[in-house]
């Protein structure tokens, strides 16, 4: 099987356009995007994949083994832009999928020529000098929860990590993608994802990165941002008038503006 058709690849848009790949976060899939895509669908060629366990991914070949690290992860998506020849790409990742851009621009660096990270975080747990925003005691509560109940931990965790109490439709949105994952897959996932540590590969990033940060993340904190952007030599930071983790949700039209203004300045930039 192909990795395009093993990750249910859609391409849309402008047809020889310089292409942008859109890599969705841990519980959600591509259709996360779909808010922010038509902005670049008349100048680029716009590519959107579901990651292994998510939407219409074929995961009949998963093995846990392999996916205990998020290096299999970035190997899927690598997969997916060298199968599609790309050249020069954006690569737009969310949450955890910051890091596997990040490791796909270091694993194929004339393929990538600039990164969007949206709400990233390379370790979520606390060690003296950093915030990861949670101490190893809660990352252990959370994934044992997951493991023992994964359906009622989706539905407590979906609305507190989208926030916007008062626009339930969010919350609703991101527990039904939750709970449309594979738990055993998921299970995986979330391991590799909180018990990672991605921060070595920060300052190996020498391509224009655009961080962007929400105001109020419980999964992302702003410390965590602003530790990214100073870590990754040319990386910019956007923080967002957006509450919750993930933006392109529930400030889609914020979200959109900021990346068009970092895609059009990297692209003059380099002409």
């Amino acid at each position: 099987m192909t990795a395009v058709s093993r990750h249910n690849v859609s391409v849309s848009g402008l047809a020889d356009g310089p292409p942008i790949v859109f890599v969705h976060g841990f519980g959600c899939d591509q259709n996360m995007w779909r808010h922010v895509v038509p902005a670049f669908e008349t100048t680029h060629r716009v590519v959107l994949m579901d990651l292994i366990g998510a939407g219409g991914s074929d995961s009949a070949d998963f093995d846990a083994q392999r996916y205990a690290s998020l290096d299999a992860y970035a190997a899927d998506v690598t997969a997916v832009v060298r199968e599609l020849d790309l050249r020069e790409a954006v690569l737009v990742g969310h949450s955890v999928s910051t890091m596997l851009v990040a490791m796909v621009q270091l694993a194929e660096p004339e393929r990538v020529a600039s990164l969007v990270m949206v709400a990233p975080s390379p370790r979520y747990i606390d060690e003296p000098g950093y915030v990861g925003g949670f101490g190893e005691e809660d990352i252990d509560e959370l994934l044992e929860s997951l493991a023992s109940n994964y359906l009622g931990w989706s539905a407590a965790m979906a609305p507190a990590i989208m926030a916007n109490a008062e626009r339930p439709d969010l919350g609703d949105e991101l527990t039904a993608s939750f709970c449309r994952m594979d738990p055993a897959i998921a299970q995986v996932f979330a391991d590799a994802t909180f018990r990672s540590d991605s921060r070595s590969l920060l300052p190996q990033l020498d391509v224009p990165t655009l961080v962007l940060q929400c105001t109020d993340d419980v999964i992302a904190p702003i410390a965590v941002g602003e530790f990214v952007a100073d870590q990754v030599p040319r990386a910019s930071l956007v923080l967002l008038d957006a509450t919750g983790h993930c933006p392109h949700l529930s400030a889609p039209e914020a979200t959109t503006e900021a990346i068009v203004k970092f895609v059009r300045s990297s692209d003059r930039a380099s002409a």
